[in-house]
């Protein structure tokens, strides 16, 4: 009977590591061990929300020391206290919360959350100020730049102008032009004559210069034509 009793009492241990745990298998292990095996202390970027499907998704490999100073923390606690670990979600939060990895990535976490809030905040304050900046290029855009675009406009038409008027084909255009109004003041210096409008001395003086005028244009009209320019 003692015997029987005794058993009796044993029999419930081997099962409450495994009936009870919500850890993967891997966590978990043997339940027969003294010493199951050890969660891992970085799993994701916030340790005490990640669930164990997530673990077989997601595993997170840890070095050496980070191992060690993990198995420190629990050489020293009993066999219940580890089997506490498996089986009670927040048992094993608070001691996940207590390793100093943890703690370290979780002031990270923390820190760049509270950086990335005032970046927010900080554009949020300099919104105003990229309005105003926004309103002041649609006003010189719709002023400034009007007028100065227009500016340039007049600036193209003339440079244009010029060029046209400077140009061998506009040239020649009005050395021919003064060319025959030279030829029809001769012919009316010529009639004057005729009509005994003005006399032979005054005819001969007029003349010569418009027949001088009018062969000088000629040779240069002819040189242009020929030039490889023309």
């Amino acid at each position: 009977m003692f015997k029987n009793s005794h058993e009796q009492q044993a029999q419930p241990h081997p099962q409450e590591g495994s009936s009870c745990s919500w850890y993967p298998p891997s966590v978990v292990g043997s339940t027969n061990s003294s010493r199951p095996a050890t969660p891992s202390s970085s799993a994701s970027n916030s340790f005490n929300s990640q669930t164990p499907a997530e673990w077989s998704h997601s595993p997170s490999p840890v070095s050496p020391t980070e191992a060690a100073g993990v198995i420190a923390l629990l050489k020293d606690k009993s066999v219940d206290e580890l089997r506490k670990l498996l089986s009670d979600k927040d048992a094993y939060n608070q001691f996940l919360l207590s390793v100093d990895q943890v703690k370290i990535q979780n002031n990270i976490r923390d820190e760049l959350r509270n950086e990335t809030l005032q970046l927010a905040r900080n554009n949020l304050d300099k919104e105003p100020q990229i309005m105003e900046l926004r309103n002041q290029c649609r006003i010189i855009r719709t002023t400034e730049l009007a007028a100065a675009q227009e500016k340039l406009n007049e600036l193209d038409r003339q440079k244009e102008e010029t060029l046209k008027f400077y140009s061998p084909a506009s040239f020649m255009h009005r050395l021919q032009d003064a060319m025959n109004v030279t030829e029809e003041e001769s012919e009316i210096v010529n009639r004057q004559l005729l009509d005994r409008e003005i006399d032979l001395g005054t005819f001969v003086q007029k003349y010569k210069k418009l027949r001088t005028s009018y062969h000088r244009r000629a040779l240069i009209h002819l040189a242009a034509k020929t030039s490889p320019i023309g």
